[in-house]
């Protein structure tokens, strides 16, 4: 495999000093390439850039990929619903919103990610998912792995070790999958667990289920022999060489257009802002002066902005005019941690220098910053 990859280096280099055309109509039939970024914003719109400029008619693909600690949710999801958005934060793993459907996953450099682009009406992800099976049963006899009718692969037939997801354009289509190799299960469990309560959503809910990695079946696989086993047998369905191509995607000479394809995943308007309409109904258990107080709180949340809210404080809590700051400013805001702390840090600085006055208010913003 290092020797292949070092001549993909030399294949590559030459590649990028000829006209960019000529990359992509170098192989007739079938081509198969692999991202040298473990980022999975630019990983990302990789996909996007060959569904929307590669003649797919004369050639498909299979793309192989790698990401740095990341979760992916659906076009269609809430990622409050489906992930735990603060302990992102807190492990700086990156949350980004892909173009198909499917549910949430994790993504580290202990998970393979393949993706299948065809014409509309090639596209045949059962076929896919066989290849991908073949391909480990080449590798490894033993492993009792098969297909399911949701278009999973399991392991020992309960363990889920790859997860599917598509788009399907007029004329082109993609479907990509995951495949559990190394990855770490218990970030895995811990990100993908949402501590939300009291959200309701249209959005395209995950469906949980028990995972296990390859790696704990049998040791000696690795990521990078399960790419190459898998691209093997692709080049063997497609009758093409067993041939990878390295890509980098930030080559604008390669991928023109595409610095904007990842600018454009990276942004607050795409990850958050595309969520369905959803509401919360919630209580705030707050503490204070060794009593409990129940803060009921309801809002409507539209393109991740805040279109309604409500808090029912005790009376006298706060003073009114205050309260009616808070809401008004919080009405239209992005349902963001960073940009409420901006706001009631703002507010702080006209409210009355009042002590207790202060750590109420403090402590009301602190709960309501925490839920988002």
């Amino acid at each position: 495999m290092v020797l292949q990859s070092l001549k993909n280096c030399l294949w590559l280099s030459c590649v990028l000093r000829t006209p960019k055309a000529c990359f992509w109509s170098t192989a007739i039939g079938a081509l198969i390439i692999q991202s040298v970024s473990n980022d999975v914003y630019q990983n990302l719109a990789v996909e996007d850039w060959i569904h929307d400029h590669m003649d797919l008619e004369k050639q498909q693909v299979l793309f192989l990929w790698r990401n740095s600690p990341a979760v992916v949710i659906g076009r269609h999801q809430n990622p409050w619903q489906e992930c735990n958005l603060r302990l992102l934060r807190q492990k700086n793993i990156k949350l980004a919103r892909r173009r198909s459907g499917g549910g949430t996953v994790y993504h580290d450099l202990g998970n393979i990610n393949l993706t299948f682009f065809t014409t509309r009406k090639k596209y045949e992800r059962m076929e896919n998912l066989k290849l991908v099976v073949k391909a480990l049963k080449a590798l490894r006899p033993q492993l009792d792995v098969h297909v399911t009718d949701r278009y999973d692969i399991l392991l020992d037939r309960q363990y889920k070790i790859s997860g599917t997801a598509a788009k399907l354009g007029r004329a082109s289509a993609y479907h990509h999958c995951t495949l559990l190799c190394n990855a770490d299960k218990f970030v895995l469990s811990s990100v993908l667990k949402s501590p939300f309560k009291g959200l309701k959503s249209n959005a395209t809910p995950s469906v949980p289920a028990l995972v296990k990695n390859l790696f704990e079946e049998d040791p000696s696989l690795t990521s990078e022999m399960l790419l190459d086993a898998i691209a093997k047998e692709y080049a063997v369905q497609h009758q093409i060489d067993h041939h990878i191509t390295l890509i980098n995607p930030t080559d604008e000479t390669l991928l023109p257009g595409i610095s904007n394809k990842t600018k454009e995943l990276q942004t607050w308007e795409w990850v958050y802002g595309k969520t369905p309409k959803f509401s919360i109904s919630t209580c705030l258990n707050m503490t204070y002066k060794d009593s409990v107080l129940d803060v009921k709180v309801n809002m409507d949340v539209k393109h991740g902005r805040i279109e309604a809210c409500n808090i029912d404080l005790p009376e006298q809590w706060l003073p009114p005019g205050l309260y009616s700051e808070l809401v008004k400013s919080l009405t239209g805001s992005k349902f963001c941690p960073n940009e409420t702390t901006t706001l009631v840090t703002t507010l702080l600085r006209v409210c009355p220098q009042d002590d207790e006055l202060h750590s109420r208010w403090s402590l009301l913003c602190e709960n309501m910053i925490r839920l988002m």
